[in-house]
């Protein structure tokens, strides 16, 4: 049997992408980006969350999640709120339950950390209009497995945030990591 040509086959990068870009979208998040690059790299999704209420604690502002797209109010003392866009620069990555590198996790280091970080100052210098934005750095865990018409398998596994299912593959958005990273990552 002859080897089909590598176009044959789905993009699975791409595939778990559009998953965590349509469950952004269903929390209330507007896709800004997919796949934006510059030379020190890509980033996945920049999706922004308009119109978000907070409180200023000190430097901190409490935002909403993808898990909770409403306003978050803290508790104690008067409320003032402000209206305030976010900005998510998401890494997705997606493997099979089996992968070696602990579902992705361990493929963020702190270099890749770095070339996300540059890229998204690029992403900022093409907007200045989104540069005041507050900015976090998510990174969200995609599984996937080839469906099986003769196989069936029954495992046990944490509940996903969504699922789909594409090019004979199903994807399950296992985990999003807020604030996965910060952009104190030394650059020298």
């Amino acid at each position: 049997m002859a080897n089909l040509p590598p176009s044959h086959y789905p993009d699975i990068g791409e595939l778990g992408e559009d998953l965590v870009a349509q469950w952004l979208q269903s929390t209330g998040w507007i896709i800004l980006h997919r796949r934006f690059s510059s030379r020190w790299g890509e980033i996945d999704i920049i999706a922004e969350y308009h119109g978000v209420t907070g409180k200023e604690q000190g430097s901190r502002r409490e935002y909403p999640t993808p898990h909770s797209p409403l306003p978050l109010i803290p508790r104690g003392g008067p409320t003032f709120p402000t209206p305030q866009s976010l900005l998510a620069f998401v890494e997705v990555k997606t493997r099979s339950s089996g992968s070696w590198d602990a579902g992705g996790r361990s493929a963020i280091t702190p270099q890749k950390q770095a070339k996300i970080w540059r890229t998204a100052g690029m992403f900022l210098a093409q907007c200045p209009e989104k540069a005041d934005y507050s900015c976090r750095f998510d990174v969200a865990i995609v599984y996937c497995q080839r469906i099986s018409k003769n196989l069936t398998v029954v495992t046990a596994s944490q509940e996903a945030l969504a699922t789909s299912s594409a090019a004979g593959y199903k994807f399950k958005l296992q985990e999003y990591i807020l604030a996965a990273f910060d952009s104190s990552i030394d650059n020298g």
